[in-house]
């Protein structure tokens, strides 16, 4: 614990079953630090002034709001915010900041994985292996191919630079329509997705989940997207109608679907894709490379060290938005790495 005198209240709360922060001592000598579970949050956060939501899919802060009257700061360890946003916070002063920046590159490699693992049947491949069939076919050039990116944050621009990298003509999708934009080229509204859907041999999810961005993806959107069309969602289950994208597949509307996300997580095993051949799932992991929970807990520090020292946080979370917008997201990574 700090032996500061004044140093910040801070309330970490993380699941029974978590590894903790591999920093928390650094933490404890910057604030007096209080480590709880879901259960404990109230009575934790009755003098907290920072709430560290390394628990980051947890919504407990919303039971626990009335018990934080002292609250200025809440920091969450993940890139979406609505798993935790209700509307007493939206419309209080408390700042929300986020795990900007820390995803970017490993969910770009990911779609960049997901379309290559498409075009070159490897899924495919896997199944004759281990039916033990020879089978020879012809594969689709990735070089070329035009996508989609649904979310023109630091994630959908990491993509965006990276697929354009291997030689596919990419475009954006997000709330402004604009052109030379420096990753997309183009930006297209998403509230023209429809008339542009069928423009794409992949589309690629990894927009913030919002009022605005829930099932975004709906049957009008599959049924304006090619047969041969491929979706893939790195971003939130609910971006998507489940029951529609699988009737989809079902009937052939759209080719393949490559899904690390899902409307309800773990996928019930009950859930159609679990058997279909065209559905490619992963569980929500897109992001999760060695050494992540560590460039978290770094970058949680590197703004507890800004808080304390009055400097302006970095990632600030427009609340009203959902996610953080050119204006929140003060660079401060020096330090941050992914080992």
């Amino acid at each position: 614990m700090s032996n500061t005198k004044n140093a910040p209240k801070v309330v970490i709360l993380a699941a029974k079953e978590q590894p903790l922060p591999y920093n928390l001592k650094t933490l404890e000598s910057l604030a007096e630090v209080t480590v709880t579970d879901t259960a404990g949050l109230p009575a934790a956060s009755s003098d907290a002034e920072v709430l560290f939501l390394w628990d980051f899919f947890s919504s407990a802060l919303k039971q626990a709001w009335p018990k934080a009257n002292r609250l200025q700061w809440v920091h969450v360890a993940a890139a979406g915010v609505d798993a935790m946003m209700f509307d007493d916070l939206r419309t209080s002063d408390v700042v929300v900041t986020n795990a900007h920046g820390i995803f970017d590159q490993p969910i770009a490699e990911f779609a960049l994985a997901s379309i290559l693992a498409h075009d070159k049947q490897l899924h495919r491949s896997k199944s004759l292996q281990r039916d033990c069939r020879w089978q020879h076919r012809e594969l689709t050039r990735t070089g070329g191919s035009r996508v989609l990116v649904v979310g023109t944050g630091g994630i959908g621009r990491a993509t965006g630079r990276l697929l354009r990298a291997v030689g596919m003509e990419v475009r954006g999708v997000g709330r402004i329509a604009r052109e030379d934009d420096p990753d997309f080229g183009t930006v297209l509204p998403s509230n023209y997705l429809a008339e542009h859907a069928g423009w794409a041999d992949h589309i690629i999810l990894v927009a913030p989940l919002t009022d605005e961005t829930r099932h975004l993806i709906d049957s009008g959107i599959l049924a304006a997207m090619k047969p041969s069309a491929h979706l893939v969602n790195l971003g939130r289950g609910a971006l998507v109608d489940e029951p529609a994208l699988i009737r989809a597949l079902q009937q052939g509307q759209i080719a393949a679907a490559s899904l690390d996300v899902f409307s309800e997580e773990p996928l019930p095993t009950d859930s159609p894709l679990w058997g279909m051949e065209n559905a490619h799932m992963s569980a929500h992991m897109c992001g999760d490379v060695i050494g992540w929970r560590d460039a978290l807990a770094e970058q949680f520090q590197h703004n507890l060290e800004r808080w304390a020292a009055g400097e302006d946080l970095s990632n600030v979370v427009d609340k009203d938005r959902g996610y953080v917008s050119s204006a929140g997201a003060v660079e401060n990574r020096a330090g941050m790495r992914l080992v």
